[in-house]
């Protein structure tokens, strides 16, 4: 006898299938239409801050080519695209530019006309250069010209985006921009990322009162990204770092957001770093403004110990106070072109971690992705260990859904090859492939997978 063929893996009706960029990593032109110099644009300056030298023009030129970029989603049936708006691009010295509002207002317009739903990011780092002189996230000031940039565009955007993000990753911008330094603005000070926390965080409880105000059908929420973090061992030590690199990466962002409050006993580690001092009355209300969704960005997980092991690598200056924390490698999970390892499970238990310890919130992964050595031969990429990382994340996504997390939708990181952040160009995370010196765009064997996927709204 035929053994019975395997069930396939579908999704719920309904769900959200997309793709994502972010406005400094694609847009180029950023001089065009009043644009100021935002804190990527002036890290990006400094020698040796990004991989040969590069800066965000021309990135994917997205800013003169969106017209082309909505009508190759569409080719692809993507029925998302999830954007972020350039705050230097909206709100040059302070002032609403009516140029750069229009070119968002075209787009959301352009990708409606498309079937494809608008998801707009307000924030994903590119902070005006001119506010990072006046203290950028250290200063508590700049959370309230955060919600006088939203201010600005969201009445313009109002219900016709279909989900609004306040911010991306505030753990990036806060501890790889502030403690680390390696991404703009390239400080680094352990109080300084503290401060920056937790004036994101305030950022985005103000914004929240913004969207509530101006898009009130609009779904609106915040992205976090999320890393399950497991123990080396039982031992007290290698639980205690567990719980540290947990609560700083994980908790110290879900908590406030989703339980009303910080986690006491990371605001216990952060305490000698000034985090005290940076939290008023009646902020952890404000960031408890309630959200609609949570979006989950995964690319990999945490193994950890509290003394060092054979392999392992002590934290760096982004884990605060965590000198005694060492980092384990996987030697059998496979890599990516930028060094992670290929853990799909982790996504699985990511998403469980939300399910099971807060309130009930749907999610959406906003992000997942990997980069590849691709190379355009014959006019192809055949990208085979990107679509192999697609399958294995998407039936990590569906075993969530196997165990009742209201999980509705997932977004592709990136759909174009992009400006890589401190790597420039050197990591190619694209579905479609982006010849940087014509601008050529070609969708990748990966992309015509993931369009099949879409198609079915299940796996083969």
């Amino acid at each position: 006898m035929s053994a019975e063929p395997l069930p396939v893996p579908a999704f719920p009706a309904g769900f959200v299938w997309g793709a994502a960029t972010a406005a400094f990593q694609v847009e180029g032109s950023t001089t065009a239409d009043g644009r100021e110099p935002s804190v990527w644009d002036a890290f990006a300056a400094r020698p040796g801050a990004v991989a040969g030298g590069d800066t965000g023009e021309p990135a994917a030129d997205h800013y003169r080519r969106s017209g082309e970029d909505v009508e190759l989603m569409r080719s692809l049936g993507l029925g998302a695209y999830r954007f972020s708006l350039s705050w230097p691009r909206i709100r040059p010295g302070g002032r609403p530019n009516e140029r750069g509002i229009g070119f968002y207002d075209r787009l959301v317009d352009r990708l409606l006309a498309a079937g494809i739903q608008p998801w707009a990011t307000l924030y994903h780092w590119d902070l005006p250069q001119a506010l990072e002189d006046l203290g950028g996230w250290t200063s508590r000031d700049t959370a309230f010209r955060f919600a006088e940039y939203a201010e600005t565009i969201v009445p313009r955007l109002g219900d016709r985006v279909a989900g609004w993000s306040t911010l991306n990753e505030p753990w990036c911008a806060a501890m790889l921009g502030y403690a680390k330094g390696i991404h703009a603005p390239g400080r680094t000070s352990p109080e300084a990322a503290v401060a920056a926390t937790h004036h994101l965080l305030l950022g985005h409880g103000l914004a929240m009162d913004v969207l509530r105000q101006h898009a009130p059908n609009a779904p609106s929420g915040v992205t976090l990204n999320l890393y399950p973090v497991t123990a080396f061992s039982d031992s007290a030590a290698d639980a205690d770092a567990a719980r540290r690199v947990d609560g700083q990466q994980n908790r110290l962002f879900l908590d406030p957001v989703l339980r009303g409050g910080y986690p006491d006993d990371v605001a216990a580690d952060l305490a000698p770093f000034g985090f005290d001092a940076v939290v008023r009355d009646g902020d952890t209300a404000v960031i408890a403004a309630p959200v609609d969704w949570l979006g989950v960005n995964y690319y990999r997980g945490y193994h950890v110990a509290g003394t060092p092991r054979p392999g392992s690598t002590p934290a760096g200056a982004e884990w605060i106070g965590a000198d005694e924390v060492h980092f384990l490698p996987d030697p059998a999970a496979p890599r990516t072109d930028s060094g992670w390892e290929v853990q799909p499970a982790g996504l699985t238990e990511s998403l469980l971690q939300v399910h099971r310890d807060y309130r009930p919130i749907p999610l959406y992964i906003t992000e997942n992705g990997a980069s590849y050595p691709d190379v355009l031969r014959d006019g192809a990429v055949a990208d085979a260990d990107r679509v192999t990382f697609l399958d294995a994340h998407l039936r990590a996504a569906h075993a969530a859904l196997a165990h009742g997390v209201d999980l509705r939708g997932y977004f592709y990181w990136s759909l174009l090859d992009n400006f890589e952040w401190a790597e420039g160009y050197a990591k190619r995370f694209g579905l479609v492939h982006v010849d940087y010196a014509t601008q050529r765009r070609t969708p990748k064997q990966s992309a015509h997978w993931y369009s099949g996927v879409i198609s079915r709204n299940a796996l083969s």
